[in-house]
């Protein structure tokens, strides 16, 4: 155990924050998102919602400030009457734990599947709201 990691990051997510360089992309998959068939890598929390990972990770984890939007969600696909409560708790989070104001992106479902294609790792989890994904892009310390 070592000091000051809160303990929803597991020893493989920790290792994942730590191999990823700047502009390399996290995608934090909600209980519905095909994660393991588009992950290059992996991490598993089960169990898990994404508001308590978020925070937990940014902690750790510096986001970009060279691109326009270092953290972009799935948009609600056209016709779908879902209104994602959970993007106001996103922004919340981001804006307590980054100093910097961050805009947030929104990219339609299949870019989202197409990008997390190519991004560093894939964190799949139990997160029960609809449009819960989101990708956090790495900047620099």
């Amino acid at each position: 155990m070592l000091k000051g990691i809160p303990s929803i990051i597991s020893p493989d997510l920790i290792k994942i924050l730590m191999e990823m360089g700047h502009g390399d992309e996290l995608v934090l998959g909600d209980g519905n998102f095909p994660s393991a068939s588009h992950a290059e890598r992996l991490i598993r929390c089960d169990g898990h919602g994404i508001p308590e990972l978020l925070t937990a990770i940014l902690k750790f984890l510096p986001l970009d400030t060279y691109v326009e939007q270092p953290v972009v969600c799935m948009a609600v696909v056209p016709g779908d009457p879902v209104e994602p409560v959970i993007w106001g708790e996103y922004e919340k989070i981001i804006n307590d734990q980054c100093t910097n104001s961050v805009p947030i992106g929104y990219i339609e479902r299949f870019d989202f599947y197409e990008r997390t294609k190519n991004a560093y790792a894939v964190v799949a989890t139990s997160e029960q709201a609809l449009y819960g994904n989101i990708i956090l892009k790495k900047g620099i310390i």
